[in-house]
């Protein structure tokens, strides 16, 4: 049974691996998936899965009657399940605005598209962002000194 895990951990690596190292953003996330998929069944693998008695202790005793599962690699994966999930969430919108905003996955394209240092450098904000500041002034006109007086 843990030659069968292994290998299945062995084949979820390799295949996000690959699919992390592709041009496209959704390959990349579908790959994240992937390693945090094989991190988990490496834990729990390393952790010896096995069907025991859950790890609970009778009243009256010290210790369980018999041997029991290891309750350390399951709250590991637990807890890297809930933040995997927060990672490929954040990555998805990450992802959507890059869609929106560029109109492409591909990463070749999106480094192209971005703005350069010496852009940002000037005024901290990309050249798009230049028109729309000109087109929308963030502060309202001054109130003219004639209104005050009333």
């Amino acid at each position: 049974m843990h030659l069968l895990l292994a290998l299945l951990v062995g084949v979820l690596f390799a295949a996000g691996v690959y699919l992390i190292l592709q041009r496209h953003l959704l390959r990349i996330i579908f790959g994240l998936i992937l390693l945090g998929n094989a991190v988990n069944l490496l834990v729990f693998t390393v952790g010896r899965a096995a069907r025991l008695a859950p790890p609970l202790i009778p009243e009256g005793m010290t210790v369980p009657p018999e041997v029991t599962a290891n309750p350390l690699p399951q709250a590991l994966v637990l807890t890297a399940i809930v933040i995997s999930f927060g990672l490929v969430a954040f990555a998805l919108v990450l992802a959507y605005r890059a869609y929106a905003t560029l109109g492409t996955t591909d990463t070749d394209a999106l480094e192209n598209d971005a703005p350069s240092p010496a852009d940002l450098a000037t005024n901290g904000r990309a050249p798009a962002d230049e028109d729309a500041a000109e087109a929308s002034p963030s502060s309202p006109d001054p109130v003219p000194s004639d209104d005050l007086a009333r």
